[in-house]
């Protein structure tokens, strides 16, 4: 991993991210300390404008902290926060252009959705005109139309959701934060409020920078994901190079399911693990040097035992409505397997990976 304070500019030729020094807003070695303990350890993050930006990671990690200190809810110990350049370690929440949209909405219960949606305005006095066409606007840009004189009691989950992005929107924030707000909904309007705020995002042009700990939310909205650990980042990325070329083994397995099977090095493109050699497509690593091996169980594919190097014994078998999830046994390590084919408890089968299916990476302690 870089060190706390070195600044990230990273280009991933095969991928849709790029980090450039041009950004909208900053954070540089930030550190934030609670009651003498270190929850955030030299954050440096650039974000660009017009883009949708995800803190992945799981509770305690420091996401939520970072959020709150780019809101201006909390400052912090050490390190700088820029806005275009700007400073903005001492400037209040109110006089940045940023909103925020927490996990619980903080409606007005008193208030109908029109009026809870032209709070922020009313207390800016804009004028009547001004303010019924921009309460309309958002209603729209929502999908709640029609329900300007409801109550926001009356309201499901999923409603009450839009009108604080609307109440938020309104203002016309540069950046919009949004701490886990779809937290408490079902699954189902969970997905469809994805869909949804990725939609309103890419309308509005707003930067959205979003919190949670759901990795389907996070590969499904974002444009980057910043996975988080420890207090410390460790991986930045589109959602196709994090799940894909997860750098150490926390992301790797904290990113979908995965098998890290502990293995050597062999040389440029051949990796032992598991008692056999593979070949992979990885190189720069030395020769018997001790890597972590990531297999995503999706990639394994079951075969006849001698058409294998690997051979294994089914435990168990689960029914996943897309695939079948295994667990096979072999001499040295229990794979988890999913496929579309299954095989019965007992079976001896085979199991065959490509070479470019088998991802090697350093072995480091999970919060480095």
């Amino acid at each position: 991993m870089d060190g706390p304070c070195r600044p990230r500019i990273l280009l991933y030729e095969l991928g849709a991210y790029r980090l450039e020094k041009k950004c909208l807003i900053e954070l540089k070695c930030i550190e934030k300390e609670f009651d003498g303990e270190q929850v955030l350890k030299g954050i440096s993050l650039s974000i660009r404008n017009r883009e949708f930006v995800t803190l992945l990671g799981p509770s305690g990690c420091g996401k939520t902290t970072t959020l709150r200190i780019i809101g201006g809810f909390e400052t912090p110990t050490s390190g700088d926060i820029l806005f275009e350049g700007k400073r903005l370690n001492d400037i209040p929440p109110y006089k940045r252009e940023i909103n925020t949209v927490f996990q619980r909405y903080a409606l007005f219960p008193h208030l109908d959705v029109a009026e809870n949606i032209a709070f922020g305005l009313r207390l800016r006095k804009a004028g009547e005109p001004e303010v019924r066409s921009k309460v309309q606007e958002m209603l729209e840009l929502v999908g709640l139309r029609g329900f300007e004189r409801r109550k926001v009691t009356s309201l499901s989950g999923g409603q009450q959701q839009r009108v604080a992005i609307a109440r938020a929107l309104v203002m016309q924030p540069r950046v919009l934060l949004l701490d886990e707000p779809l937290g408490a909904l079902d699954l189902k309007l969970r997905k469809d409020m994805q869909l949804e705020l990725k939609k309103i995002q890419q309308s509005t042009g707003i930067t959205f920078i979003y919190v949670t700990h759901d990795q389907e939310e996070a590969l499904t909205m974002s444009d980057t994901v910043v996975v988080m650990n420890h207090g410390v980042i460790q991986q930045i990325g589109s959602p196709t190079d994090i799940y894909n070329e997860p750098v150490n083994a926390f992301v790797a397995d904290f990113i979908g399911e995965s098998n890290i099977i502990d293995g050597v090095m062999v040389r440029d493109e051949l990796v032992r693990f598991c008692g056999r050699e593979f070949d992979c497509v990885d190189k720069g690593f030395g020769e018997e040097t001790p890597v972590d091996v990531v297999i995503r169980p999706e990639d394994i594919k079951l075969t006849f035992p001698g058409d294998a190097l690997l051979q294994g014994v089914v435990e168990s078998i689960v029914f996943k409505g897309v695939h079948y999830e295994m667990m096979i046994r072999t001499e040295h390590f229990t794979f988890m397997v999913h496929s579309t084919l299954a095989e019965p408890v007992g079976k001896t089968v085979g199991l065959s990976v490509v070479p470019f299916d088998i991802h090697i990476m350093h072995k480091t302690e999970a919060g480095q």
